[in-house]
């Protein structure tokens, strides 16, 4: 199909998803001004879900129509299958993070979701809105814009419980680490614009494919910038060493916020990254005779980030904690399929993102519903007989660490099955390595999943009456439960359709 560029008004059609939720952001605001205290929170509610649910089906919508590829605002945008289909996860995520932060009212509940809730569904949405433009950004400027949107939004959320100290030194944390990594990411792109002399990534490819057949190999200019820019990359991913900022920004934030962090800019992340090393650098369609260092400086980059998140992982006692370190360590497990540098890596990365969702969303509910009845205690302590206090629930939060661990039959193990696939395939003495320490470090994981499941179902508690835990909380961490398991046992058209979905405009 013929790439089209549209003018600003032209691509506005193409551009719903984003003006939905930028209609809904304004809106919200107004509503949370001017309605009355009884139908405010139904009515954020509404408008929210409302939005999420016009971007995701006209994304569902473009990628059925099969639209595109086109590239809107003057090349800034690129409007393909892959954009598409990341705009219908982030309205599943974003939307699952809508239900999951409506706040409590009994007895016990948690005050900072009680306040300002209008504020935190507006930065909510719009921070759906800068995951959108990640995932569709071909311009070295508009990937900085994007990610700064939603890092500046995610700093404000993650210190969103005013008054906590752990909240507090998490969002300041997030600030520093945020900002470094902002600086390093600008330093590269000037690196890579002073060589190619334009910032718009096909431009960039022309010009870099040109040095790398005239010298033979990439040229150092470029390497150098890669490198700085992956610390960018590598912040919003949470891999080693730009991680450090995660375990205290996972505790100090409120749960679905946290939940939210862990699983929404870590996709966006991966899908800048992806378009950035296929679109710009040409990195999985080298010349021939042409020995490039982005597997092994992405097998690095992999090994490093599940190392350190499992081992890390081991002697947490606050189980959000350990889902923080849990989910840097599956950001290297990612980052395999990425090292390939092939369509079935990007499209196991995408099908695990898919997974990851299921899984990672559900286990930070089922936290926030047993801290609730709790008293606000994530520890494993909380956990202890909830197989017995909470039957639904405990099976639930068992399909999710499961899942995590990469186990059959759950979603997880298939996730994990496709990254080893692709990585073995690809063959090579590295990529065996890579795949052995991949190996090693999802049984390194099963013994701090398996800590939770003791505590849940062979250790006696100090309560032994039934745990009450919220219906909303309860009745979607088990919805969430059932894909999570059916996708371990029936995947076959999911994994196509989004295999399908990763065309992307070059």
């Amino acid at each position: 199909m013929e790439t089209r560029t549209f003018d600003n008004v032209a691509s506005l059609p193409y551009f719903t998803p984003e003006l939905a939720l930028i209609a809904a952001a304004l809106l919200l605001v107004v509503w949370d001004l001017a309605a009355p205290a009884r139908l405010k929170i139904a009515g954020l509610v509404v408008i929210s879900l409302a939005a999420l649910g016009a971007s995701g089906g006209m994304g569902a919508y473009f990628l059925a129509t099969d639209a595109g590829p086109h590239e809107l605002f003057h090349g800034m945008l690129a409007f393909d299958r892959f954009s598409n289909l990341f705009r219908v996860i982030f309205a599943f995520v974003t939307a699952a993070i809508v239900l999951f932060a409506v706040p409590p009212t009994g007895p016990g509940a948690a005050p900072e979701l009680r306040r300002d809730v209008g504020e935190l569904f507006t930065l909510i949405l719009v921070l759906s809105l800068g995951m959108n433009l990640m995932a569709a950004s071909r311009h070295l400027l508009l990937i900085y814009l994007s990610l700064e949107l939603v890092s500046v939004i995610s700093f404000v959320l993650a210190g969103f419980k005013i008054g906590d100290a752990r909240s507090s030194e998490g969002a300041l944390k997030y600030v520093i680490f945020g900002g470094v990594a902002s600086g390093i990411m600008l330093y590269g792109m000037s690196w890579i614009f002073g060589i190619t002399a334009s910032m718009h990534l096909g431009e960039c490819a022309a010009r870099i494919a040109a040095l790398t057949a005239e010298q033979g190999k990439v040229p150092e200019v470029i390497f150098v910038g890669t490198a700085c820019m992956l610390a960018g990359f590598g912040y919003k991913i949470s891999a080693a060493p730009f991680h450090m900022w995660t375990p205290d920004v996972y505790e100090g934030a409120p749960t679905p916020v946290t939940a939210f962090l862990s699983v929404g800019p870590k996709a966006a992340g991966f899908a800048v990254l992806v378009r950035f090393f296929s679109d710009a650098l040409g990195a999985g369609s080298a010349p021939p005779g042409v020995a490039t260092p982005w597997p092994v400086l992405a097998g690095c980059l992999a090994m490093a980030t599940m190392t350190v998140g499992n081992l890390s992982a081991l002697g947490q006692e606050n189980v959000k904690r350990m889902l923080a370190y849990s989910s840097i360590a599956h950001a290297g497990y990612m980052l395999l399929g990425f090292a390939v540098f092939s369509d079935a890596g990007v499209a196991a990365i995408a099908f695990y993102i898919v997974t990851y969702c299921f899984m990672n969303l559900g286990a930070f509910m089922v936290v926030m519903a047993v801290a609730e009845q709790s008293g606000g205690d994530e520890t494993l302590s909380a956990f202890r007989g909830l197989g017995r206090r909470a039957p639904l629930v405990a099976a639930a939060m068992a399909v999710f660490l499961v899942s995590l661990t990469g186990l059959p039959p759950m979603a997880g193990f298939v996730g994990k099955f496709y990254l080893f696939s692709a990585l073995l395939t690809a063959g090579g003495p590295w990529r065996w390595v890579m795949a052995i320490v991949g190996v090693v470090n999802s049984v390194i994981s099963l013994f701090y999943y398996a800590r939770v499941l003791r505590a849940m179902y062979l250790e006696q508690g100090e309560r032994a009456e039934p745990a009450a835990v919220r219906p909303l909380l309860g009745a979607t961490a088990c919805a969430l439960a059932v894909p999570t398991l059916l996708l371990g046992v029936y995947w076959a058209p999911v994994y196509d359709f989004v295999a399908r979905s990763l065309t992307m405009l070059r």
